[in-house]
């Protein structure tokens, strides 16, 4: 069975940083991709970030230049650097891993931007 742990959340000023990690435990082979997503008070969850095998990334417009994902690959670790942090990036944040049979969801983390 697998299981992603996120840490790394918690509140933060306006303008601030955080770096999200999610690990993956158990056994799991050729994540194609990994990705964070986040739902925002009153809102759907939205794809922020997606790194694909080959480390090409997209990202959301609203963190595009503020936020930075990358993995690490013997580790089966995806982080998620944030910066300039805004109130508006207030979420719980999901990790999301895929290989070609299964997809994994994190349990979430919240991240709260806030004076």
């Amino acid at each position: 069975q697998v299981q992603l742990v996120e840490s790394g959340g918690g509140l933060v000023q306006p303008g601030g940083s955080l770096r999200l990690s999610c690990a993956a435990f158990g056994r799991i082979f050729k994540i194609n991709n990994m990705a964070w997503y986040r739902k925002r008070p009153g809102k759907q969850r939205e794809l922020v970030a997606d790194e694909q095998k080959d480390s090409r990334a997209v990202y959301a417009d609203s963190v595009k230049g503020r936020f930075t994902i990358s993995r690490d690959h013997p580790t089966n670790t995806s982080y998620l650097q944030m910066s300039s942090l805004e109130p508006e990036d207030t979420a719980v944040y999901y990790c999301y891993f895929a290989t070609r049979e299964w997809s994994y969801w994190g349990q979430g983390t919240q991240v709260t931007v806030s004076s």
